[in-house]
């Protein structure tokens, strides 16, 4: 059974067997990761087609006898100020992902970590009031590579706070956290609530 750490304790925690030992499934998390980037995009740029830029209403010159190739309108694509063709529009750039294959790149994002023994548990009740020294001093007694991720529930403010001004370390709420957000990370700290709602999102649904 996969074990991680719990910091500043000098004991292990045992991990849930079917969220932090699943074998890893390089396509699933690739196209989970794919899905949560392409739903993080705005999607917002415009641009405007020769009908929507102003100006144009009348022929630049006569069809013949200037010399100059013909030319309708000044909106036409290829004059400076005219419009774009084949530009881009605002659209939804997201993609839906099963649940199913979700709940099994989530798995094996966290595996991995287990694997690398690159996750680790937080008592985040011990941090009474923000604290950064403290939770700099637990890193670096742990002393996993960064960028480090901790997960942490709503509530746990206190220790959201003392992690929050650290170097290469993001905090994220447990609900937030996604696929991309794992493999993005080095190293994860988990806080024991965290641990257990991580683990129920990973459960397959028989399991659920």
């Amino acid at each position: 059974m996969p074990e991680a750490p719990l910091l500043g304790a000098g004991r292990k925690v045992k991990l849930d067997e079917t969220a932090f030992g699943a074998r890893f499934r390089g396509a699933l998390v690739h196209q989970s990761v794919r899905a949560e980037q392409a739903a993080r995009r705005r999607g917002t740029a415009a641009t405007r087609t020769r009908a929507e830029v102003s100006g144009g209403g009348a022929k630049p010159w006569r069809q013949k006898g200037t010399g100059r190739a013909r030319a309708g309108s000044s909106r036409s694509p290829l004059w400076t100020g005219g419009g774009t063709a084949f530009g881009p529009h605002p659209r939804a750039y997201t993609f839906k992902v099963n649940r199913k294959e979700q709940r099994a790149a989530l798995r094996s994002a966290l595996s991995l970590h287990a694997e690398r023994g690159s996750v680790a548990i937080l008592d985040a009740s011990a941090f009474s009031e923000p604290k950064t020294r403290q939770a700099r001093e637990l890193l670096q007694e742990w002393g996993q590579a960064r960028p480090t991720l901790v997960v942490l529930a709503p509530e746990e403010l206190a220790a959201a706070r003392s992690f929050r001004n650290l170097a290469r370390v993001s905090v994220r709420a447990v609900e937030d956290v996604g696929v991309s957000d794992l493999l993005g990370a080095a190293s994860v700290v988990v806080s024991e609530p965290s641990l257990q709602q991580l683990a129920a999102r990973a459960a397959s649904r028989s399991a659920a």
